[in-house]
């Protein structure tokens, strides 16, 4: 395991050493998503968990086309029900 030294600088912001910047794949002004589990402070770039959360609803998506496609087809046709 990797242990590294980071820093509470003013404002409470973290200060992360740059080789976990550079193995998260972070430069300034990425958004990271944050949270706290037993104790412990878990930092994920914002995009990766966007991904996995891609990836988890793929399977749920319709091979032919976009969710958004689907959804105004069936306003449409609620409202020319109307």
């Amino acid at each position: 395991m990797n242990v590294h030294n980071g820093r509470l600088v003013s404002g409470g912001r973290l200060q992360l050493p740059s080789d976990i910047r550079r193995e998260l794949g972070l430069a300034d002004g990425d958004e990271v998503m944050m949270r706290v589990v037993d104790g412990e402070l878990h930092v994920r770039p914002r995009r990766d968990v966007l991904k996995r959360i891609q990836a988890m609803l793929r399977p749920y998506a319709p091979a032919d086309g976009l969710v958004a496609d689907e959804l105004i087809a069936d306003r449409r046709a609620e409202a020319g029900r109307d």
